[in-house]
């Protein structure tokens, strides 16, 4: 099978196209046949060397597909051959064949292309279990988006609004990201260049403060972002593209009852990450399917053409999610699986 490679840690240069052997599914697997793959900044720290993929995991990029299934495992039970679905994997998503658990496929929502599903897994499963899960967000409350444009972003803002009626604040660099965070679940939005951006934050909430906040930033974000929280506020780490390390007051913690926590979803196990296709299945899904919440593709681009897709996010010039066509009907519509 034709697969991405990364050929040492260095810039998407690193990436070139190879030949694998297809791999087999084991017990509890799926073996997919790829149509589209979704392009990841956790792809990025991969080919970075910031983020190896967990033992036992391939080596080939890539956290979600959508495809056809080919065969399966004698213990799984669905899907089934033939049927079309979307997964998150753990690795393995630049090539035209990819193993996947089968707790963690899901069908492709009703109208969705491959293409269109392919956007789908990384960011809904981490938006869920950051901001679903670790944030615990609750009727009614603030959630403040650190980048609010990025995939999971766009995904986190529509979830929390829909879902629980939250007021979303969301911050982006430029007026034509804030415009898109508006279009996409936000309230209010904010410029995280200007050096005041926590003061606006906090006039937003009229002092009182943010429930939630999801961030990728750390470091010195970090402790500004504690002080924005109310009383029983959570903050959320997914990354920590500023810095790895912060300064903050512990004592504020447990005075003012706070949760700081974060996640890596890549090396939970399948039942873990199969819990969450479930409810997404059942609670996003409809919204998907009916456009309450919607998928924003920033760019597709051939699977040969991987190192311009994540050129694009070296650059920060991406809004939504981009898409890797692995196979020649990676823009049809299947019929859903059954």
């Amino acid at each position: 099978m034709r697969a991405i490679e990364i050929r040492g840690k260095g810039g998407p240069e690193v990436l070139a196209l190879a030949d694998r052997p297809v791999p087999a599914c084991g017990p509890g697997e799926v073996l997919v046949r790829v149509a589209a793959a979704g392009v990841n900044r956790p792809d990025v720290q991969q080919r970075k060397g910031l983020y190896p993929p967990p033992p036992g995991v391939t080596d080939i990029p890539g956290l979600d597909i959508a495809g056809v299934v080919d065969a399966v495992a004698p213990d799984v039970g669905w899907p089934r051959p033939g049927d079309a679905v979307c997964a998150l994997v753990s690795g393995g998503g630049y090539a035209e064949y990819c193993v996947v658990p089968a707790p963690q496929c899901m069908p492709l929502p009703r109208g969705f292309s491959f293409v269109q599903a392919a956007t789908l897994p990384e960011v809904f499963f981490t938006a869920w279990n950051n901001v679903f899960w670790l944030g615990r967000i609750a009727e009614g409350e603030t959630l403040l988006v650190q980048g609010g444009t990025s995939g999971v972003g766009m995904a986190a803002m529509q979830m929390a609004r829909q879902l629980r009626r939250a007021t979303v604040i969301a911050t982006s660099s430029s007026a034509d990201k804030r415009a898109v965070c508006l279009d996409y679940g936000a309230q209010h939005t904010v410029d995280y260049r200007q050096s005041d951006w926590p003061d606006q934050v906090r006039a937003l909430t009229g002092g009182r403060g943010v429930d939630v906040i999801l961030d990728g930033q750390g470091g010195d974000y970090t402790p500004l972002e504690m002080a924005l929280l109310a009383m029983d506020g959570r903050l959320v780490l997914i990354a920590s593209h500023r810095a790895p390390m912060a300064e903050i007051s512990t004592r504020e913690i447990y005075i003012r009852r706070l949760t700081l926590t974060g996640s890596t979803l890549r090396s939970r196990p399948p039942a873990y990450k199969g819990r969450i296709a479930r409810e997404l299945v059942d609670q996003v899904w409809p919204l998907l399917e009916d456009g309450r919440i919607r998928t924003h593709i920033c760019g597709v681009h051939r699977l040969e053409e991987a190192a311009a897709a994540q050129a694009v996010l070296d650059a920060n010039a991406q809004i939504g999610k981009l898409v890797l066509t692995v196979s020649d009907d990676a823009m049809t519509v299947p019929e859903p699986a059954r």
